[in-house]
């Protein structure tokens, strides 16, 4: 794909549509006025990780927010103006967190101080370092595991979203929507590149005492 003009990307959006016009003439009308989505996604930025697509979902069907490692971080505005508009004035009634095997931020983290983002004053550099902060329960076990770095790497994703559940669960919108009897479930969600299968780790449907 020629990456120095658009017109190869708007051609396949008019393709798509087209397409999805000949198999349902109203396809883009029932959303028209109103989005009306059952779930609320927060994933990883990786564009290997598409929501709407490896779920099968339609425009319509999934509010998203994706950043790197899909992180919850409790001072993230951005974030935390998703969940609300999401819950509070969308309805959602599932908050999917999904991480993935092969995560590059988680990747980083790893490799922390070593990797040469350990020497950038950047957001992205806070922001791993933050990652590491998160994974450092997991970082300790593995340092003395023997099992090869991509068993190593997919546990710590695995850890992650674990972790970063744990802080979502926390987040003043899910405990105010559970405080208040509104009906709102979280999962915590891997997804393996390489089967294309989404697997859930965790979930939570209800206040649970903070530790």
């Amino acid at each position: 794909m020629n990456v120095t003009t658009l017109k190869p990307l708007l051609a396949k959006n008019r393709s798509w549509a087209l397409q999805r016009r000949q198999r349902n003439p109203n396809y883009f009308e029932k959303y028209l006025h109103q989005q009306k989505p059952h779930s609320l996604w927060i994933g990883c930025s990786d564009s290997r990780v598409p929501a709407e697509v490896l779920t099968g979902s339609h425009p319509g069907e999934l509010f998203v927010h994706r950043n790197i490692a899909n992180m919850v971080v409790a001072n993230d505005d951005n974030l935390l103006s998703v969940l609300q508009y999401a819950i509070f004035y969308l309805g959602v009634k599932r908050i999917v967190l999904s991480g993935h095997y092969g995560c590059g931020g988680v990747q980083a983290a790893l490799n922390l101080p070593e990797s040469p983002l350990a020497d950038e004053n950047s957001a992205l550099a806070r922001r791993i370092a933050t990652l590491r902060n998160d994974l450092k329960h997991g970082l300790t076990a593995l340092s003395a595991s023997n099992e090869n770095e991509m068993v190593k790497l997919n546990r710590l994703v695995e850890a992650n979203v674990i972790a970063q559940f744990s802080h979502l669960v926390a987040v003043e919108p899910v405990r105010k929507a559970w405080q208040s009897g509104q009906e709102l479930a979280v999962f915590g969600c891997v997804y393996d590149l390489q089967s294309g299968h989404l697997k859930e780790l965790i979930q939570q449907s209800a206040e649970e005492p903070l530790p």
